[in-house]
C-alpha cells in the first residue's frame, strides 16, 4: 500500500522558553495543514485542516517582544477544542501572515464560505435575532 505523499513543509518551529527553543512541542505547517507534536517518550501529532480556521489572534507579551516571540492563536469551528495554541514562537507576524495568506488559499481550493462554519442557530447578522438560512 503506498502512503499518500505530504505537501512540502513551508514553515516550522519549536515552542521557546525565553528565546531558547528547549521545549518538546514542535510545529509545522503546509500549504494545507497545520501540525503539532507534543512530548518525549509519549508523544501526541495532531493535525488540522486550515481552511477549518477561522480567526487568528495574535498576542505578545513583554517578554516575549523582549525575545523576539509571540503566540499565535487559531480559532476553529470544527476542532475539538476550539483552539489551536502556537504558543512563543519566533517571527509570530511573520507566522500570522502566513497562516492567514494559506488559510483564504485552502477555503478557496475547496470553495469553502464562511457560513459553512455556523450552525443554524446563532445570529450571523447582529440582530438579536437567530438566523436560519435554509
Amino acid at each position: 500500500m503506498n502512503m499518500p505523499e505530504r505537501n512540502p513543509i513551508l514553515w516550522k518551529d519549536r515552542k521557546h522558553f525565553l528565546w531558547f527553543p528547549w521545549s518538546f512541542t514542535r510545529y509545522s505547517l503546509d500549504c494545507d495543514r497545520l501540525y503539532t507534536d507534543v512530548g518525549l517518550l509519549t508523544t501526541r501529532h495532531d493535525e488540522a485542516l486550515l481552511y477549518r480556521i477561522v480567526d487568528l489572534s495574535l498576542t505578545r507579551t513583554l517578554g516575549q517582544r523582549i525575545c523576539g516571540t509571540g503566540t499565535v492563536t487559531l480559532h476553529t469551528r470544527v476542532d475539538v477544542s476550539g483552539q489551536i495554541i502556537l504558543k512563543n514562537i519566533k517571527k509570530p507576524e511573520e507566522v500570522n501572515r502566513l497562516l492567514s495568506d494559506l488559510i483564504e488559499k485552502a477555503r478557496s481550493r475547496r470553495q469553502v464560505v464562511g457560513k459553512e462554519f455556523y450552525s443554524h442557530d446563532h445570529d450571523l447578522d447582529g440582530d438579536g435575532e437567530i438566523d436560519n438560512f435554509d
